[in-house]
């Protein structure tokens, strides 16, 4: 693993971290100033690739990756601010989704966004 790759993983490590492509550029150069954006892109491009990180998409905002890609979970979405937290329901979603519901596809996963102010965004 290349110092460049070490960073880009040392930045993403953490619980609800959701950082956009150049939050963690601005963290890795603090820690490796010589660190390029392309490198950064390029990384979290490889590292999604190999399902080691998740590319989270929420609204028209930036994409955000979500390192927590080995526990399924979905995510909570401040619908002001863009915070976001993950989340473990109990439960089954794709039991939840009835075979006349369907419409024939052999589901192999499930995306789950739940929206709402998150208590800064509420008291505000």
């Amino acid at each position: 693993m290349t110092a460049q790759r070490r960073v880009v993983a040392e930045v993403l490590d953490g619980e609800h971290v959701h950082l956009t492509a150049d939050e963690v550029h601005a963290r890795a150069v603090a820690k490796l100033p010589e660190i390029s954006r392309a490198t950064v892109y390029n990384t979290l491009g490889e590292l999604v690739s190999l399902g080691e990180v998740l590319e989270v998409s929420t609204d028209k905002r930036a994409k955000r990756y979500d390192p927590n890609a080995r526990s399924p979970h979905h995510h909570l979405v401040c619908a002001r601010c863009g915070a976001i937290r993950d989340v473990h329901p109990t439960g089954n979603p794709l039991a939840d989704l009835p075979d006349s519901e369907r419409f024939g596809f052999t589901v192999s996963d499930v995306e789950v966004t739940y929206r709402g102010l998150c208590p800064n965004c509420a008291s505000a």
